[in-house]
């Protein structure tokens, strides 16, 4: 037994190679133990507080701390063995970069988490639309940030030239631009939208053929959801360069009804007809007293059209408001016995000799 294990394979004993495993298998061991106790122990200690802080920490550090556990385990577990210098070194690169990765897995969950259960329901809160804007940018923001400051870190401690790596970066970043010039359009149409405001999360808008509310407005794109209930991402280059309609921006709906009454109605009638709308709109709560039209404004094939405009005040119901006049209107009529019109054709003929 002693001659088997002792027996060299790939510069190492058998013994040495069983040992390496044991400690990696023990490391893998220990973090689940570790997460265990985490979950079963310490995390009824924490709920036993007032304060959701701590309970927040344990949660977001434990899957971090169990791979840390195990990649120290694997990194010790190598460093057991007898291996060639460029191994070694290719060993402790990797280790410090995962290392350094880790780190900013803790540090991005933790930060996700505080967001969600303190500062979201702030923003929810606020009656400004701009904080729910900027929440989501910031927050890919500090976490992009969080990640390229590990990038960085862990290159460097691995041993890499940085700067030379930069440089390179830039001397290939016009053809990546060239290559991501639709990238960079959204981008700069994101701009646009923050700085001249055409509209906010909650507003609802006509874009790109599509008509719904604002849900989200990113760095890349914004999400609208239609009036169908389904949800619609629009690149925010269009709204750079292409017409919107902020529907929620007009302080009333303006309402066109033509009503065609026959040819046989008497000039007085069509003045009553007239006053008789007027008196529709006054009476309703949810339309404008201001800017009520009435107008005898064509003499059409088969009808003397009178153009009603009117006009719902906003947060009133659209369609119920327009039920309401058109039921009114169908009512008074009939009692006044004003006729409308239908489509009709005389036609006559001549005798032949």
């Amino acid at each position: 037994m002693d001659e088997f294990l002792s027996r060299p394979f790939y510069n190492n004993t058998i013994g040495e190679w069983a040992i390496a495993l044991t400690i990696i298998v023990s490391s893998v061991i220990i973090a689940k133990l570790t997460f265990f106790i985490i979950s079963r122990i310490v995390k009824k200690f924490t709920k036993r507080s007032k304060s959701k802080l701590d309970d927040i920490i344990v949660d977001m550090i434990e899957e971090p701390i169990v791979f840390a556990i195990i990649i120290a385990g694997i990194w010790y577990g190598l460093n057991f063995l007898n291996l060639n210098e460029w191994w070694q070194e290719f060993i402790g690169k990797v280790y410090y970069i995962l290392i350094i990765f880790n780190i900013a897995w803790m540090i991005t969950r933790l930060f996700d988490a505080l967001v969600n259960e303190y500062l979201e329901p702030l923003v929810d809160k606020s009656d400004s639309d701009l904080d729910d804007q900027l929440l989501p940018i910031a927050r890919k923001g500090i976490k992009v940030t969080v990640w390229i400051i590990a990038l960085v870190v862990g290159l460097n401690n691995a041993g890499y030239d940085i700067g030379a790596l930069i440089a390179g970066l830039g001397i290939g970043g016009l053809a990546l631009a060239m290559a991501a010039k639709d990238s960079v359009a959204n981008l700069f149409g994101g701009f646009t939208i923050f700085t001249d405001k055409p509209f906010t999360i909650h507003d609802r808008i006509k874009a790109d053929g599509f008509d719904g509310t604002v849900e989200e407005i990113g760095i890349r794109s914004t999400r609208l959801k239609t009036l169908e209930g389904r949800i619609v991402t629009i690149p925010n280059a269009h709204f750079a360069s292409e017409s919107i309609e902020n529907i929620s921006s007009e302080t009333r709906r303006k309402m066109v009804l033509d009503l065609g009454l026959t040819y046989d109605t008497t000039p007085k009638a069509m003045q009553d007809a007239m006053v008789t709308l007027q008196e529709i709109a006054k009476n309703n709560k949810s339309v404008d007293n201001v800017g009520i039209v009435t107008a005898f404004t064509e003499f059409g094939d088969s009808a003397m059209i009178i153009r009603f405009i009117y006009y719902i005040i906003k947060g009133e119901d659209i369609y119920a408001t327009m039920s309401s006049i058109n039921m009114e209107i169908l009512v008074k009529f009939n009692e006044k016995k004003f006729d409308f019109a239908f489509p009709t054709q005389t036609i006559y003929t001549v005798k032949g000799d």
